[in-house]
């Protein structure tokens, strides 16, 4: 999301506080690809995204009389991005596939074998949709999309400090789980 380049004037964020619809499709023009992919790191579906996206706007237009037009629209709007992609990682089964994106970042411990190698993929995915949503949500931004600590921060209400405790607790269980599993990290 733009930090801070917003063309948006503070009048239009005034106009849609107060429920002027030109004012919300202005905000939407502008913001709708970042908050794609704000939510696209996080659920890791395209299509899920775009849905995703369509809530969060939906949630935006729902909640504009909360939203206070002297602060910066782009971090108030990730925040429901955030919200919105939670609620959908939470509602599911974990039996949810790695993307080829994210197996890139796993350990590649039989690089030689293809077979062994995807079962790897395979078993990390299982591991890491078993992971609470809060804490994959956490360790999807910071460890594979390598999005600042403070970014994650904003967009989840919570302290950085937090946020590192967070991926810290999603890594330790990865690393159990895998170890369970037979596979060492």
């Amino acid at each position: 999301m733009p930090n801070g380049s917003s063309l948006v004037t503070s009048g239009v964020l005034h106009r849609f506080r107060e429920g002027d619809l030109e004012a919300f499709e202005a905000l939407f023009r502008e913001h709708q690809r970042s908050v794609f992919g704000w939510i696209l790191r996080m659920v890791r579906n395209p299509a899920t995204a775009e849905e995703l996206t369509v809530e969060t706007f939906w949630r935006i237009h729902r909640a504009r009389d909360r939203f206070e037009p002297e602060r910066p629209f782009a971090p108030w709007a990730r925040r429901i991005a955030t919200r919105a992609a939670l609620d959908w990682l939470r509602a599911q089964r974990p039996e949810v596939e790695l993307t080829a994106e994210m197996a890139g970042a796993l350990p590649s411990a039989s690089a030689g074998d293809p077979g062994i190698a995807a079962e790897i993929r395979s078993r990390t995915a299982l591991a890491f949709a078993r992971l609470p949503p809060s804490l994959r949500a956490a360790a999807v931004l910071a460890v594979v999309e390598e999005q600042p600590h403070k970014e994650i921060a904003a967009a989840l209400g919570i302290s950085v400090g937090a946020v590192k405790l967070r991926v810290f607790r999603a890594l330790r269980l990865l690393r159990k789980d895998l170890e369970q599993q037979g596979i060492t990290p």
